[in-house]
C-alpha cells in the first residue's frame, strides 16, 4: 500500500503500480473470464489481460461483467495497442483516441477504474516493422505515444479534482490511480528518445505523480533478441541507468528465451507472454486435433512451468552489478 499524502484535497505523490521485489512473469488470457483465467488463478499464475477483451463493438462501450473470473487472479490491464493499429489499417479511422483505438479516453480510464487491475498501461501506438513501415510513421507514433500520455494524465487529474469535491484524499486514490507509461520504438534510439518524451510529459504532472514505479516497455515480441540496433538487449543496455529513480520495466510479449538474462537484472519487474496460446493453435493444427480449452490450459502450465525454470536464480547471479 503506498503512503497517500494530500493537497487541497488532492491526492500528491502518487505511485501508478506497487511491485514485488521479484521477478514476475504474467500470462496472457485473451478473454474476459473463462476456463484460462480459472486454471490461470488455480496455478496461481498472475495474468495480462487485454482492454479489447471487454470491448463490444456493436455498441461501441466497453462490457464490464458485474462478475469475473478475472476478479480472482493479480492481473494488469494492458491498452491494446497493436490490436488498434491493426485494425486502423484495415478499417480506417475509428471513432476513439487519436483516431486509432474505438474507445475514448474517458471509456478506457472508467474501465481501469472499474477493473482496478494491479496496474493499467497507458495507450500507446506499437512501432513493429509489421505496422510501421517507415522511420517516419515510427517516429510520429513515438511522438503519440507520449502525447496519449499526456491526454490520459490530463482525464484522471480532472477526474481527480471532480472526486475531490466530496472524498478525501485516500479514498480518491484508492478509487482511480495513475496509469503505466509506456516506451515505443524499433531501434535503441527510438528508445531513448521515447524516453525523454515520458520524462518530459511525467515530470509536468509532479508532485500529483510521484515518478513512475513502473514503465512498460512495448513492441518487444516480434524482435531478435540480440540484433545490434533493435534487439532486445541492446535496448535494455541503453536503457539501463537511464530510467527515473526507482523505475523498473515490464516488457510486453517476451520471449521464453530472454528470461534467463533478465532475470538478473533488478530493475525489471515483469515481463508477459501470449506465446502458449500461439503455440497451443499451432500444436493442435498440426497434430489435427481440436484446439479446446484443455489442450490450451495444457500449454498454458507447460509455458509458465518452463518460464519459472528460466526465470530460478542459480550461483552467481548475485555478483551481476547493476547502474539503475
Amino acid at each position: 500500500m503506498q503512503d497517500i499524502q494530500s493537497s487541497g484535497g488532492m491526492p500528491i505523490n502518487q505511485v501508478n503500480a506497487v511491485l514485488p521485489d521479484k521477478l514476475t512473469m504474467r500470462i496472457g488470457i485473451p478473454h474476459r473470464g473463462g476456463r484460462l483465467a480459472v486454471h490461470a488463478f488455480d496455478h496461481d499464475y498472475p495474468a495480462m489481460v487485454s482492454a479489447n477483451a471487454f470491448f463490444d463493438y456493436k455498441t461501441a462501450t466497453f462490457k464490464v461483467p458485474e462478475f469475473t473470473d478475472l476478479d480472482m487472479l493479480d492481473y494488469a490491464l494492458d491498452s491494446a495497442g497493436f490490436t488498434a493499429v491493426l485494425n486502423f489499417q484495415k478499417k480506417g479511422p475509428q471513432q476513439g483516441i487519436a483516431g486509432v483505438f474505438p474507445w475514448t479516453y474517458a471509456q478506457y480510464v472508467e474501465l481501469a477504474m472499474l477493473l482496478r487491475p494491479r496496474w493499467w498501461s497507458a495507450p500507446d501506438l506499437c512501432c513493429e516493422p509489421a505496422v510501421a513501415g517507415s522511420q517516419i510513421e515510427i517516429d510520429y507514433r513515438v511522438n503519440a505515444t507520449a502525447t496519449l500520455l499526456e491526454g490520459t494524465l490530463r482525464v484522471i487529474h480532472s477526474w481527480q479534482e471532480e472526486l475531490a469535491k466530496t472524498e478525501d484524499a485516500r479514498t480518491i486514490a484508492n478509487m482511480l490511480f495513475p496509469c503505466t507509461p509506456i516506451l515505443q520504438g524499433w531501434s535503441v534510439s527510438d528508445y531513448l528518445r521515447s524516453l525523454d518524451l515520458l520524462q518530459a510529459v511525467w515530470s509536468r504532472w509532479e508532485p500529483w505523480l510521484a515518478p513512475p514505479t513502473l514503465i512498460g516497455l512495448g513492441s518487444v515480441c516480434r524482435r531478435d533478441l540480440r540484433h545490434p540496433t533493435h534487439g532486445l538487449f541492446a535496448i535494455l543496455a541503453a536503457l539501463e541507468g537511464r530510467l527515473p529513480k526507482g523505475s523498473r520495466l515490464h516488457l510486453f510479449g517476451v520471449k521464453g528465451a530472454c528470461l534467463k538474462e533478465i532475470r538478473t537484472m533488478d530493475w525489471i519487474a515483469s515481463a508477459d507472454s501470449m506465446a502458449y496460446d500461439y503455440g497451443a493453435r499451432i500444436q493442435a493444427y498440426k497434430a489435427g486435433i481440436s484446439n479446446t480449452y484443455d489442450h490450451r490450459s495444457k500449454a498454458m502450465t507447460s509455458w509458465m512451468s518452463n518460464a519459472a525454470k528460466q526465470m530460478k536464480p542459480t550461483s552467481g547471479d548475485q555478483f551481476r552489478l547493476c547502474f539503475n
